[in-house]
């Protein structure tokens, strides 16, 4: 093994996983500045150098009736993936989120004799807790973004670090709204609306007319409102569908230009349950959580519910301090009233943005170094 450019295979599951891994291989890279790296991955990955093997796109599934439908194809990119690893194993593996395709995959690949690194632990403090067996004979060490996760793996026998949360490093402490706007060609002064439905396929047909009807909603009780919404290349087909048949006159700016520009803009979002209410509470914007899928799917999921919050703001704040409004919960009326209170309240909106400040600090870490450091460690043993 070349312990002074150890090959480095990873798979990140979407868009945020990407992002994360992104974060990560800068760090990889500053240590190991020749190290290649391949497996699955997207843009932000492959701007690191990373070779990817298959898109990531190929893994944003959500749900157990919706990974059902791709189940094929995905235990087929598995088979294959395992295969090229094995004929060539890595120095070390890192599964970076997306934990029901990873956890498999890292067991055998440990059973191989290969390390395993899992990047965001599962969590099963929420929900499945089940898991913590396959993590415990799949993963060699776990890179912990939460700073309460560690205690719980250890009882469970399983090494980890906590390394932060890496948005918490690369999202000012203020952002300036004033600039964002300008790069959006928004107003200055405008009162403005992020509309977040997801990142995946799936989440933007759930979401996405749940959404602009709550826009619509907004827009005739406050018409001076402005309204963004961020996608993908890959994802604006689909959403210009839902934008035309539901938007109608609401202003509406659809941007390529990133969420964080689009958080940093406005004033308060409605973001669909996931990485992206992190993203808004360490950039100190009022929300509005909502989340719907498959009703067999919600089924499944809701009874392996542990705590009553799927929001993280409200699960690292242990209280709802953001609503939340699920499966059928999430009608335009309650998202679209619950947002346009976030706007009348400003006291309420102050404390929120104290409460968001702490959270800030306490996931502020050299991300990159420290799980670099651990993998390091996991390397020489």
């Amino acid at each position: 093994m070349n312990q002074t450019n150890p090959t480095i295979a990873m798979v990140a599951g979407e868009a945020s996983g990407d992002m994360l891994a992104g974060l990560l291989l800068q760090g990889l890279h500053r240590r190991w500045p020749q190290a290649p790296a391949h497996g699955i991955g997207g843009p932000r990955m492959v701007e690191q150098g990373f070779e990817a093997w298959w898109p990531h796109e190929r893994l944003a599934v959500r749900g157990y009736i919706e990974v059902l439908r791709h189940y094929r194809s995905i235990v087929a990119m598995r088979r294959q993936l395992l295969k090229r690893l094995l004929a060539s194993p890595p120095a070390v593996f890192v599964g970076v989120d997306a934990p029901d395709f990873n956890l498999d995959l890292e067991h055998q690949l440990l059973a191989a004799g290969v390390p395993t690194v899992h990047f965001v632990c599962p969590s099963v403090w929420a929900w499945r807790a089940h898991r913590l067996e396959k993590i415990r004979q799949s993963v060699r060490h776990m890179l912990c973004i939460f700073p309460f996760e560690p205690a719980l793996l250890s009882a469970h026998g399983i090494d980890s670090t906590y390394v932060g949360h890496p948005f918490a490093a690369t999202i000012p402490m203020q952002a300036d709204r004033v600039a964002a706007r300008r790069s959006l060609g928004l107003p200055d002064h405008a009162t403005v609306v992020a509309l977040m439905p997801g990142s995946r396929a799936s989440e933007i047909d759930q979401l996405a007319p749940i959404f602009l009807r709550a826009a619509r909603w907004m827009s005739e009780r406050e018409p001076n409102l402005h309204f963004v919404l961020p996608t993908f290349s890959t994802l604006r087909g689909r959403l210009q569908k839902w934008t035309d048949r539901e938007a109608g006159l609401v202003p509406l700016t659809i941007t390529e230009a990133g969420s964080h520009l689009a958080l940093a803009a406005c004033d308060v979002s409605l973001v669909a349950s996931g990485t992206a209410t992190l993203e808004a509470a360490l950039f100190k914007r009022p929300m509005v959580i909502a989340y719907r899928m498959n009703p067999l799917s919600w089924q499944i999921m809701r009874r392996q519910k542990l705590q009553p919050w799927v929001g993280l703001p409200n699960i690292l704040a242990s209280e709802f301090l953001v609503p939340e409004f699920l499966q059928d919960q999430a009608t335009p009326a309650a998202l679209g009233q619950a947002a346009l209170d976030w706007l009348n309240q400003a006291q309420r909106v102050a404390h929120l943005q104290q409460r968001f400040i702490d959270i800030h600090h306490s996931l502020l870490r050299d991300t990159a170094k420290l799980a670099t450091d651990a993998i390091e460690k996991n390397l020489a043993r």
